[in-house]
C-alpha cells in the first residue's frame, strides 16, 4: 500500500545506530557479554561483535552506552487489549460503545509499549484491524499476534450472560465487541475457528474449563466435547496454526491436549503427572499469575462480585505451586499476564511475582526466547543476533543479577527500540524516532 493512500505509513528508512561500550543480555546462555557493539540498521541487527578492536569511528549515530545493558525487547503471551480501563466491572465495560473502546484500547496498547513489551499476543479481543493500526504506525503499541475471538460453549468461561438471563438474549455470535464468542457443536465450532482464521487470527483460543470472571461456569467444569475440539483444532492445523486452551483443572488440561490443543494458558491446579505428560506433547504454558494478585487487593478487588472473588482466591492459591511444578517438569513457560480493565497498570509485577520460585534466567527467557519461539519468531524476536529484528530495551541494570528490576522498569529504562527506531528514550542521545513523537508534524 503506498504512502499516498495510507499517508501515516513511516516516511523515512529506519535509522542505522550503532551502540558500543555495552553489555549485551544473552537470554538463551544466561549470561552478559561484556564490551560490545550492536549495528543497527533497516530495522534489524547487523551484527554483534566483542572487544575493543569493535569499537566504531564516532558519528552521528554511534552511542557510547558506558556499560548499559542491551536486553530483547519484552514478549507478553497472555493479553487482552480490548478489555479497556474505563469502567469498574468486566460487564461494564463491553457495555460501551465499539468506538469508545477502540479509542481507550489505543492507550493501553501506548502504555504497554512504553512498559517495555515490544511484542504481545493477545487472546481474546484484539482484531485485525489493531494489529494493522499499530503495524502501520497509526497508532502507538506492541506488535500484536492475535486470536481475534475466543471460542467458548453456552454457559462456559465466555459466555458473559448472568445466570437470570434467559433465552430470549443470545450471546456473542461474533459479532458483538467481547473477548469470546459462543459456538455449541461441531458445525458450529468448525464454523466459528474458521470464520476467526478468515478475519485475520493467527492462532485459535477455545475455553476448555470454568473461569473466574465468568459468572455461570465452576473452576472445574469441563467445557466443549471431544469432537467439538478436534473439529477446531483440526480447523487449525490445516491452516498450519495452533489452539490454545484457557484450563485450571487437570482434567480440563487433559482433555485440551488430548484433542490436539498445542497450549494451556493458566494451568495453576496442574499435577507433576499431568505437567510431565503435556511436556512429552511439547504443550507450552503461559501462567498468568499477576492478575489473580491483582483482583484480590485493593482497589481492584471490588472488579469481581463475592462469588467470583471466591474463585480468585482459589486460583491464587494455587499460582506458584503450578509454577514449580512445571519447572520441575522441563515444560516450555511463556510469560502472561492476562489483565483487565485498570488492572494493565500491573503488567510488570508477573517478574517480581514469579521470582518466588523460578531463577531470572527461567523469567526472562519465558518473556523472549520461549516466547518467540511460541509466536513461531524464533531467531527472529526475543534475542540479540544478526538478523534479528532490532526490538531492545536499553537497561541501567542486569536484569539476570535482580529480575524485579523489570517490575520497576521505568527506573531502570534508558531506551526502548521496537523495529529498529526509537520509541522512548530518558537520555540525551538520539532523539525520539518521528513515528513514535507524538509532537511531529508532516505536512503531506
Amino acid at each position: 500500500m503506498s504512502k499516498t493512500s495510507k499517508p501515516w505509513l513511516p516516511q523515512t528508512a529506519a535509522p542505522e545506530i550503532i551502540f558500543y561500550n555495552a553489555n549485551v543480555v544473552d537470554v538463551e546462555a544466561g549470561i552478559v557479554i561484556s564490551n560490545s557493539t550492536v549495528h543497527i540498521k533497516n530495522g534489524r541487527i547487523a551484527g554483534v561483535t566483542t572487544g575493543d578492536a569493535a569499537k566504531p569511528s564516532t558519528g552521528p549515530n554511534t552511542v557510547d552506552l558506558m556499560g548499559q545493558y542491551i536486553c530483547p525487547g519484552l514478549i507478553d503471551c497472555h493479553v487482552h487489549l480490548t478489555a479497556t480501563p474505563g469502567s469498574s466491572s468486566l460487564k461494564e465495560i463491553f457495555a460501551a460503545s465499539a468506538n469508545s473502546i477502540a479509542y481507550r484500547t489505543s492507550f493501553v496498547a501506548r502504555e504497554m509499549l512504553l512498559r517495555g513489551f515490544t511484542t504481545a499476543r493477545d487472546t481474546g479481543g484484539a482484531d485485525y484491524a489493531l494489529r494493522e493500526a499499530i503495524s502501520e504506525g497509526l497508532i502507538m503499541g506492541p506488535r500484536l499476534f492475535i486470536a481475534g475471538k475466543a471460542l467458548s460453549q453456552t454457559g462456559g468461561h465466555g459466555d458473559s450472560r448472568a445466570n437470570y438471563q434467559g433465552d430470549e438474549y443470545k450471546c456473542c455470535g461474533g459479532h458483538s465487541v467481547n473477548l469470546s464468542r459462543v459456538c455449541n457443536g461441531v458445525p458450529e465450532c468448525l464454523s466459528a475457528a474458521r470464520d476467526e482464521l478468515r478475519q485475520g487470527a493467527d492462532f485459535i483460543k477455545i475455553m476448555c474449563g470454568g473461569g473466574v470472571a465468568s459468572p455461570s461456569d465452576a473452576l472445574d467444569m469441563v467445557q466443549f466435547t471431544a469432537e467439538e475440539i478436534r473439529a477446531i483444532t483440526t480447523t487449525a492445523k490445516q491452516s498450519k496454526t495452533y489452539v490454545t486452551a484457557h484450563a485450571y483443572s487437570i482434567e480440563a488440561i487433559r482433555h485440551a491436549v488430548d484433542n490436539g490443543v498445542r497450549g494451556i494458558e493458566h494451568g495453576n491446579f496442574i499435577d507433576e503427572e499431568t505437567a510431565a505428560y503435556c511436556t512429552e506433547l511439547g504443550v507450552i504454558f503461559t501462567p498468568t499469575l499477576v492478575t489473580y494478585y491483582g483482583m484480590s487487593r485493593p482497589p481492584f478487588d471490588k472488579f469481581l462480585d463475592d462469588v467470583n472473588q471466591i474463585k480468585n482466591r482459589q486460583v491464587l492459591a494455587s499460582g506458584l505451586n503450578a509454577l514449580s511444578i512445571l519447572r520441575k517438569a522441563g515444560a516450555t513457560i511463556c510469560y502472561g499476564s492476562d489483565l483487565l480493565a485498570g488492572l494493565h497498570s500491573l503488567q510488570n509485577e508477573e517478574f517480581s511475582i514469579r521470582s518466588g520460585v523460578l531463577s531470572a534466567k527461567d523469567i526472562l527467557q519465558s518473556a523472549t526466547i520461549n516466547a518467540a519461539k511460541y509466536l513461531g519468531m524464533e531467531g527472529q524476536l526475543g534475542c540479540i543476533k544478526k538478523g534479528s529484528i532490532a526490538d531492545l530495551l536499553v537497561l541501567k541494570s542486569n536484569p539476570l543479577e535482580d529480575i524485579t528490576i523489570m517490575d520497576h522498569i521505568q527506573d531502570n529504562l534508558t531506551a526502548i527500540l521496537k523495529d529498529g527506531r526509537i520509541v522512548f528514550k530518558n537520555s540525551t542521545w538520539l532523539s525520539v524516532d518521528p513515528l513514535y513523537d507524538p509532537c511531529r508534524i508532516q505536512l503531506q
